[in-house]
């Protein structure tokens, strides 16, 4: 498989929005526990 220099940058990309989206998920999870506003 020949993968193109534009894919590979396209996958860091992508790795980089999934961490993020990682991280978002975290810290809503922290500020909303404590506030007692839980959906689960």
């Amino acid at each position: 498989m020949s993968a193109p220099a534009a894919g590979h940058g396209y996958g860091r990309a992508f790795a980089f929005i999934i961490v993020v989206f990682i991280l978002l998920v975290i810290i809503g999870a922290a500020v909303v526990r404590p506030g007692g506003y839980g959906y689960y």
